[in-house]
């Protein structure tokens, strides 16, 4: 079992019992706070000496003075048959009021330590902080795989909101949960016997016997007058009715005896190292004594039901988006086999629809994880095609069903069936689609045929898929009917309230008019947002997803606004059949469309304070002009636009002279290809900028590229040729997460 299923399955069975450790912590993790607030008086200026005289003679039938770790002085007296407690001014010694632990704070203690269950309890809460141990040493490892490695643990997290909750949330905390886990796991083996904290044996002492008229006042032992309150944990007074008692103190430090009528120390033992390493434990995982530290502990224990609840959507996605298939084969009556490696459980869809186009075509399929493939192959002796549908998990990982699959391909010698490997992954990621890649090169090693070479997909594109699936029927030789359908998240409806035309507006491909969207935000409840009946939550450069009507799949454009701006923007080209760059450039205000947000986190801005460079084409500088708009912090943005013609196609021209006069915008150049002074390309004017932009790009300045492939792979070309003398490159800038593309 990997990393990954440890992780998965321990904290689903254990994160019911963590969630109400988690609760308990972050309420308990308040007592220290609350305790430093109304601690009065100075600790380290008092002798003890002074302090347990003034308790005697305050205190009748006074027995014991402790100091809690919160600071807290508190004398414990049993004066004529009544017990009582007495709060203690550590400062001077003079008495406060009567002192009483919180019922509140016991019954959370009681509840955190053993779940109101006693010894039994204690062993189920033993058990949940060794699960928290492995969780945490599990989380550790899939965050450094995830993210690359301990050089990469800054860098930005991608995924859905879900992912990135639950990963970036666990990069701050992991070490505090890792810490609090080995601390409680300590004091448990303390509590059941299994580390002894006390000596094997203890002093033999023997006061000498004395009146109580003989005996030394507290404030004549020597020993107490050369330990301050700060360093005593706890004084036993010795008993009135018994000559032959001691004094006893406690401190870090160890035990010590004093005679009550000589004042002399009988004996001192040190603490023993389990006692050091057990007070250790204690303030670690407590934080008493410490408000600082209990307020980073309050906040780790905050985010365990967070971690929880992400995992459990996390999970579930991926097993709802497993589907169920129709006909599906066993493998040795197969002629066709389709193996799936999926993280998320998205990948089974696409292998579902490839899996019903096969069937109809007359194939007989057996669709399955590709973690079976050694034992489904070695059954289907027969089966002519094989194909790997696999995704790729964050920077180049296997999902973690298919963590070994390389190994288990290696042991099958190939067959003569031919294979077409087929990668889902994200651009965005240095290594996109580098598992799928490991899995044709292993395929080739071994010998097996190939069908088609690699095809990658990005970003789960329904588009790329249709295309790979008409090579696919050119290269079976047999026409393939592959209907893909994502399960699309729950759409709003959107009213447009005005719009903005560019008629004659250009591209590569000739005039394609295209216009400026803006949509109101719907008015929705609370209850209406909590049950996802709204946008939710969306930013510059996250995607909205429009459903125009008969489309089977929707269409994604890059946003231009965010929430907080109040509205939703886009620009959008009419391209000449295409059904929902039709539907909208058709849309008058008060027109509706059915859409939903997409989260685009490899590509949007983060709020980081370093440089910016903007570079688009055409209406790729939507998401930028979005960036810029939103930039209320004055974060140095500059921006790079290129277009054919500044009278038919400059978009958000206007809006951006405004923003570089409030400073939003640091600088703003533009080129024209189609311009009467003579024009170029945005690649053009990027290369001759190359003095000016080295020395942001050296300070950190992150690079946002958005329009056409071609555009983006010539201003790739043109920051290479600029980084060189840095000793860098782009590929580099990708890997720490500070360039990223957004193209089409």
């Amino acid at each position: 079992m990997g990393w990954r299923a440890i992780h998965r399955w321990l904290g689903l069975v254990a994160g019911a019992l963590a969630l109400v450790l988690g609760v308990t912590g972050t309420v308990l993790a308040l007592d220290p706070v609350r305790a430093a607030w109304t601690t009065v008086g100075a600790p380290d200026a008092l002798p003890v000496a002074t302090l347990a005289q003034r308790v005697s003679e305050a205190v009748s039938g006074v027995e014991e003075i402790r100091r809690q770790p919160s600071g807290q002085i508190v004398a414990y007296a049993f004066d004529q048959g009544q017990a009582q407690a007495l709060r203690i001014d550590p400062a001077d010694g003079h008495v406060i009021g009567p002192y009483q632990a919180s019922a509140v704070s016991r019954w959370f203690k009681s509840l955190h330590r053993s779940f109101l269950l006693g010894d039994g309890g204690r062993l189920a809460a033993a058990g949940v902080a060794l699960a928290m141990f492995v969780l945490s040493v599990s989380g550790f490892v899939l965050l450094l795989r995830r993210l690359g490695g301990l050089r990469r643990l800054a860098v930005r997290v991608r995924g859905t909101r879900a992912e990135r909750l639950h990963v970036a949330t666990g990069r701050v905390v992991l070490g505090v949960l890792l810490l609090s886990s080995v601390t409680a796991l300590y004091m448990s083996a303390a509590t059941f016997g299994l580390v002894a904290l006390d000596p094997e044996t203890e002093p033999d002492v023997a006061s000498t016997p004395t009146t109580s008229a003989s005996a030394l006042r507290a404030d004549r032992l020597p020993l107490l007058q050369d330990l301050r309150v700060a360093d005593l944990r706890r004084l036993n007074f010795p008993d009135a009715t018994d000559p032959e008692d001691t004094w006893t103190v406690t401190t870090a430090r160890g035990r010590g005896w004093i005679d009550r009528g000589s004042g002399a120390t009988l004996a001192w033992q040190d603490a023993t190292r389990a006692q050091r390493v057990h007070d250790w434990a204690m303030l670690l995982h407590t934080g008493e004594g410490a408000w600082a530290w209990a307020l980073v502990l309050g906040a780790a224990a905050a985010c365990i039901p967070l971690f929880w609840v992400t995992g459990v959507m996390l999970w579930w996605r991926a097993r709802s988006q497993r589907p169920q298939l129709a006909d599906n084969r066993a493998a040795a009556t197969a002629d066709t086999l389709v193996f799936v490696a999926s993280e998320t459980g998205s990948t089974w869809g696409f292998a579902q629809a490839l899996h019903a186009a096969l069937v109809a075509s007359g194939r007989r399929v057996h669709t399955t994880g590709l973690e079976h493939f050694e034992s489904r192959v070695k059954a289907a002796p027969a089966a002519r095609d094989l194909f790997v549908l696999a995704a790729t998990y964050g920077d180049g990982q296997p999902p973690a069903h298919a963590a070994d699959a390389l190994q288990r391909i290696a042991r099958v010698p190939a067959g003569q069936a031919q294979v077409t490997v087929l990668g889902f992954g994200d651009r965005q990621y240095p290594k996109f689609c580098a598992f799928a890649q490991a899995l044709d090169e292993g395929l080739r090693r071994q010998g097996w045929a190939q069908r088609m070479p690699l095809a990658r997909i990005h970003q789960q594109s329904p588009q790329e898929f249709a295309r790979w699936g008409q090579e696919l029927s050119q290269a079976l030789g047999q026409a393939l009917e592959i209907e893909y359908r994502p399960r699309l998240p729950r759409t709003t409806a959107l009213q447009l309230v005005s719009r903005k035309d560019y008629p004659q507006a250009g591209s590569p491909e000739g005039e394609q008019p295209a216009v400026i969207l803006r949509f109101a935000l719907p008015a929705t409840s609370l209850w209406q947002r909590l049950r996802g009946r709204d946008l939710g939550g969306f930013v510059a450069g996250d995607l909205l997803g429009v459903m125009a009507p008969g489309a089977s799949a929707p269409r994604y454009y890059s946003l231009a606004s965010g929430r907080r701006d109040g509205f939703v923007e886009l620009c959008v080209r009419r391209i000449s059949g295409g059904q929902c760059s039709g539907h909208l450039y058709a849309l008058q205000p008060g027109d509706r469309i059915q859409a939903f947000v997409r989260a685009n986190p490899g590509f949007t801005l983060a709020g980081e304070r370093s440089p910016v460079l903007l570079i688009g084409a055409g209406t790729g500088v939507a998401p930028l002009a979005g960036f810029v708009r939103g930039n209320a912090g004055r974060q140095p943005m500059h921006l790079y636009f290129g277009a054919r013609d500044p009278e038919r196609d400059f978009y958000f021209g206007t809006d951006l002279g405004r923003w570089r006069d409030e400073r939003r915008l640091a600088s703003l150049r533009t080129v024209f290809s189609r311009a009467p002074e003579g024009g170029g390309y945005v690649q053009d004017l990027v290369r001759a900028d190359a003095e000016a932009l080295r020395p942001l790009l050296a300070r950190g300045a992150s690079v946002r590229v958005c329009g056409s492939r071609s555009m983006a792979q010539g201003v790739a070309q043109v920051l290479d040729a600029i980084l060189a003398p840095l000793r860098s490159s782009v590929a580099q800038l990708k890997a720490a997460g500070r360039y990223a593309e957004d193209v089409f």
